[in-house]
């Protein structure tokens, strides 16, 4: 069985709409995927070049806990990201030296299992050789870490499926701290410092 490393992002859930927004320009430009349109808890519509299972049906998951998407996202090339790719393909990075990586299955939990006020955005590597790119590469964090700054997101977490969590962005910082670790004995201690927990 392979590695499933997955990178977690915990934003409000009002703010999933943008995260959302914010993911649709880190696809790659290419018209090979239909657009697809999604509506979400609350009636906001949003359309985005990717797919879900594998299908750009219009997807209502205004009543559901889950959405599920097929993603593909424009990482900057370093050393572990070109180490990847070069065992898959030979790409042509863009004007910005990025290059589409996918797929990076999305699934967006409207409830996290930490918060009920929390939505969490988990994005899982496809292959064991994803996987270990996730964990080496600085230009992934960088994306992800960036991704829940634009989407008003409070934690970015890295899981490598070990006993640990890595936190890798808290509260508008990045760090570099586990769960559980000397800072954060276990989840309730690493939640109960994101705003707003009198709500």
């Amino acid at each position: 069985m392979g590695l499933d490393y997955s990178y977690e992002i915990f934003t409000p859930v009002q703010n999933v709409t943008d995260a959302l927004v914010e993911l649709a320009t880190l696809a790659p430009r290419t018209d090979r995927v239909p657009p697809l349109t999604l509506t979400l808890p609350g009636g906001d519509q949003v359309v985005v070049p990717f797919t879900s299972n594998f299908k750009s049906e219009p997807v209502d998951c205004s009543t559901s806990s889950t959405l599920e998407l097929d993603t593909s996202i424009m990482f900057g090339v370093d050393d572990a990201v070109r180490e990847y790719v070069d065992t898959i393909y030979d790409p042509e990075p863009d004007e910005l030296g990025r290059v589409a990586i996918g797929y990076v299955y999305l699934t967006v939990r409207f409830a996290s299992r930490l918060h009920p006020h929390h939505a969490s955005l988990e994005f899982t590597a496809a292959t064991t050789g994803m996987s270990r790119m996730f964990e080496r590469s600085a230009s992934v964090r960088a994306v992800f870490t960036d991704l829940t700054v634009a989407s008003g997101g409070v934690c970015c977490a890295l899981d490598t499926e070990s006993d640990t969590l890595q936190i890798c962005w808290l509260n508008g910082q990045p760090i570099q701290e586990t769960v559980p670790g000397p800072r954060f004995a276990s989840y309730r201690d690493l939640v109960a410092t994101w705003p707003g927990q009198d709500r």
